[in-house]
């Protein structure tokens, strides 16, 4: 063990962005349930090539008694594609395809114009963000409605989550992130009629709270069947 430098990543404060694991090209960050690692001591050479990557601040370096850097087992190491970050993560805006409506044949257009969509995966940075209308969509909703895309998703910036399986709590702070960071022109929130899915109507109302942001959004809830059973509009008194 040697006194060194070394990186130090604050998982409370990390969105699993992925852009520190591409930026390391020792192949010591990956992506791993969501969150940036250190996967190995001996890997990382303490420079903090990570640090301006990371649109959370969430990497700082420390010094601390750690395994010496091995250059050999870096060379090893990055000849293993799976050591970067996911290429599922990576944060794409794929053209608006409303102009293909006339070209295209039924509702078969596909109107999905980012990528990630998982609300745990996304970058409140990502360019898609920006002057978006977007829907906070609970994951089954799509499943249950055959004209999702061509009905809402057109137009739209979108995430999706459980709020029955996942972690509110990281919903709402992510949320509010994106809400902060971005001019969000609307927002549309869909949830099914079961009771454990309105918990998204909670994250959202909760996130515009702690974003300070005043904004009426529009709460949709989805039949098992798949049709709209009510519509309501939320106003958030935020103290700006």
């Amino acid at each position: 063990m040697a006194l060194r430098n070394i990186v130090k990543i604050d998982e409370t404060k990390c969105n699993g962005c992925g852009l520190c694991a591409k930026a390391c090209a020792e192949g010591a960050i990956q992506i791993i349930n969501g969150k940036a690692k250190l996967v190995s001591e001996t890997y990382c050479d303490g420079l903090g090539a990570c640090l301006n990557k990371c649109p959370q601040d969430a990497i700082t370096i420390e010094k601390r008694e750690a395994k010496p850097f091995d250059e050999n087992a870096v060379k090893t190491n990055t000849q293993q594609p799976q050591h970067f970050a996911c290429p599922g993560m990576m944060t794409i805006k794929f053209p608006d395809k409303t102009q293909a409506d006339s070209q295209t044949a039924g509702d078969a257009t596909s109107h999905l114009t980012n990528w990630p969509v998982q609300l745990k995966l996304v970058s409140p940075n990502a360019p898609y963000f920006a002057d978006a209308d977007l829907l906070l969509v609970a994951d089954c909703v799509p499943f249950t409605m055959g004209d999702f895309h061509s009905r809402f998703l057109k137009g739209h910036s979108v995430v999706i989550g459980c709020p029955k399986l996942d972690d509110a709590r990281f919903y709402i702070d992510k949320l509010a992130d994106i809400l902060r960071g971005n001019s969000i022109r609307s927002l549309t929130v869909l949830h099914m009629e079961v009771p454990c899915c309105s918990g998204l109507t909670r994250v959202t109302s909760e996130a515009l709270i702690q974003a300070k942001q005043k904004l009426t959004f529009e709460d949709v809830t989805i039949s098992l069947q798949g049709n709209i059973k009510a519509v309501e509009k939320i106003q958030i008194e935020a103290e700006v």
